[in-house]
């Protein structure tokens, strides 16, 4: 049986913390800063996740030439109000430290400017329990070359900085981005409920089940945690 611990990689927006309004809020003052219309509620919730570049043109229909300036007035407002804003989700804490105290690898794989990701979880307290956190470049206008590739690339990196160190790891997540990272992998990956996946995204993207809650998030980690040792395998 093997000795090494699991890896858990955890999402950030809709599974670690809600922006309550945060993010779509930012993006609407944004828009409006710009006298570019700003799209119903249910496509501004869809754009929780997805780089922000790739929303701005595929959903809120942003003219390229705009696209730099709404995300540079986006970020302004997002580090002024909406970090402090966000909430962390109950009973995010203990599950961490649960997860911690068994020797558990935890780190962040999110499509959030790594600088960004650490400050806010700074400021929400979470930025300790995480051994690494791993997202987009500040710089690359969050999908400015039109080739999204999703988390594959970000989740490489991470999976790439442990090689060797864990049992076999799994990605939670709130939406469709995370679940196909994972299936690229060949990793196991676990849907929560509590995010921002649109009626029907998880099951589509090949989620068996989804948690409906951090109890049960801790549930089917603890089983697929258990399924690996009694195999003696690894992944």
């Amino acid at each position: 049986m093997t000795s090494l611990p699991a890896l858990v990689l955890f999402d950030l927006d809709g599974t670690l913390v809600d922006p309550a309004g945060a993010i779509t809020g930012g993006i609407s003052r944004a828009l409006q800063a710009r006298g570019l219309p700003v799209p119903a509620e249910h496509v501004l919730d869809a754009m929780v996740g997805p780089p922000l570049g790739e929303s701005l043109r595929r959903l809120a229909r942003v003219p390229e030439a705009e696209v730099g300036e709404v995300i540079r007035l986006y970020r302004a407002d997002y580090r002024a109000a909406g970090m402090s804003g966000s909430r962390v989700y109950p009973g995010i804490v203990p599950a961490l430290e649960r997860l911690a105290a068994e020797g558990t690898l935890l780190a962040v794989v999110t499509q959030k400017p790594t600088p960004i990701a650490v400050e806010l979880l700074q400021v929400q307290g979470l930025a300790g329990y995480f051994e690494s956190i791993h997202g987009a470049a500040m710089d690359d206008l969050e999908g400015a070359s039109g080739k999204d590739l999703g988390k594959i690339p970000i989740l490489a990196e991470a999976l790439e900085r442990y090689a060797g160190r864990f049992s076999h790891a799994v990605m939670v997540g709130d939406r469709h981005y995370d679940l196909e990272a994972a299936a690229h992998h060949g990793i196991d990956a676990v849907a929560v409920g509590w995010g921002f996946a649109a009626d029907g995204e998880l099951a589509a993207a090949g989620a068996a089940t989804v948690a409906a809650s951090v109890e049960e998030l801790q549930e089917q980690l603890k089983a697929l945690d258990e399924g690996i040792r009694q195999s003696g395998g690894s992944r």
